[in-house]
């Protein structure tokens, strides 16, 4: 065995102690391209994660030559090139040569600065059993052809990150089941002991006032048992917030059952055949559930049109109200705590959550999420 491969050997294991012990995925994709490098001939390289629907996006990079880190990577973000579209294809299976990179092309034509005499790569893509998430890429200056156990190692530490990206994945599903989990109990214990007291308090309030005759002690009774209804309402919100009952029927009858619960009117319409996937449908959930609130807390309205449609390659939600509406500018950042955690929750399942209102012109949100 030459020095070369036992050299391999040893930067296999430090890959695989890296990426064993860590447990945040872009931590352990940045740990692990930088080794790669630092171990290596190679002098630069970057991983593509890439969806089922074919959109791919840069989550790692170690020394991208400065043509390529332009304008925030800009180049590496966007459009197509051979590895990905290989990749689309179901044509990209195992460690290749890539004939020339075409975002290096076309940085160079746009005169974006210095390529480090970068014109190829390599790539293989991340594997683990049938599933595919993306893809590796390494290049070094002056580099036209990768040996065969060059391309050979890049298989081995793609084997490694493809398995450690499924054992995180695993991991985070563990962790969601966990949490519904614990989301039930509390909201079981909400539902057994506050719910129950606030509901005890109003009846007791009620009675009160009922029984004596002194104005003014009926008004501090009925002004307790009205914060006593107050509660009561908003302790039922949160609970229906924690576990939603309906949800297992599917996210329009949640939404229906939680506008009930608020007293609002929901004019449902339902468009295409929808098969949602449990995360899909969780996170339309969650803006179904804030879009509402706001509606009753703000919009002065109580019926809501509730419109979920199934297009070619995406889900469209749209909640509108006919209500007060707000002067909302697309070019300043929203205040709201709520609707930013809508649009990040969205944004995290690769969709985009738009906002339409004027005041006295009512409000719109819309989700597409591509599925």
């Amino acid at each position: 065995m030459n020095q070369e491969s036992l050299s391999n050997i040893g930067l296999l294991k430090e890959i695989a102690e890296l990426l064993n012990n860590e447990t945040e995925l872009s931590s352990m994709l940045s740990g692990a391209v930088k080794k790669l490098i630092r171990g290596t001939s190679f002098t630069t390289g970057w991983i593509f994660f890439i969806e089922k629907e074919g959109s791919h996006e840069l989550v790692s990079y170690e020394n991208l030559p400065k043509s390529l880190s332009d304008r925030k990577c800009e180049l590496m973000k966007e459009g197509g090139c051979w590895c990905v579209n290989r990749f689309r294809n179901g044509k990209l299976t195992k460690a290749s040569n890539i004939i020339e990179c075409q975002r290096i092309e076309q940085a160079i034509e746009e005169n974006r600065g210095d390529t480090d005499e970068i014109t190829y790569h390599a790539t293989v893509p991340l594997q683990s059993g049938n599933e595919s998430f993306g893809l590796l890429n390494v290049a070094a200056p002056n580099k036209t052809h990768f040996s065969t156990d060059e391309l050979a190692l890049l298989e081995s530490v793609a084997f490694q990150i493809g398995s450690a990206i499924k054992r995180i994945m695993l991991t985070k599903k563990e962790q969601e089941v966990a949490l519904i989990g614990e989301r039930n109990r509390l909201a079981r214990d909400l539902h057994d002991s506050v719910n129950q007291l606030l509901f005890s308090l109003t009846l007791t309030a009620r009675g009160g006032a009922e029984m004596t005759r002194e104005e003014e002690v009926k008004d501090t009774f009925k002004t307790i048992q009205s914060l006593a209804q107050e509660a009561l309402s908003e302790m039922r919100a949160l609970i229906w917030q924690l576990r939603p009952h309906g949800l297992e029927n599917g996210v329009v009858e949640a939404a229906k059952g939680y506008a009930d619960m608020l007293g609002l009117t929901l004019e449902l319409k339902v468009e295409g055949v929808l098969c949602l996937s449990s995360k899909i449908e969780e996170v339309l959930w969650r803006v179904s559930q804030e879009a509402l609130n706001n509606c009753k807390k703000h919009s002065g309205e109580k019926n809501i049109f509730f419109t979920l449609k199934s297009e070619a390659q995406s889900i469209r939600l749209t909640i509108e109200d006919k209500g007060y509406g707000f002067q909302y500018d697309r070019k300043q950042s929203l205040p709201s705590v709520g609707i930013q955690g809508m649009r990040e929750r969205v944004k995290s399942i690769g969709g985009e959550l738009t906002i339409d209102s004027g005041l006295g012109k009512g409000t719109t949100i819309a989700v597409q999420i591509p599925y």
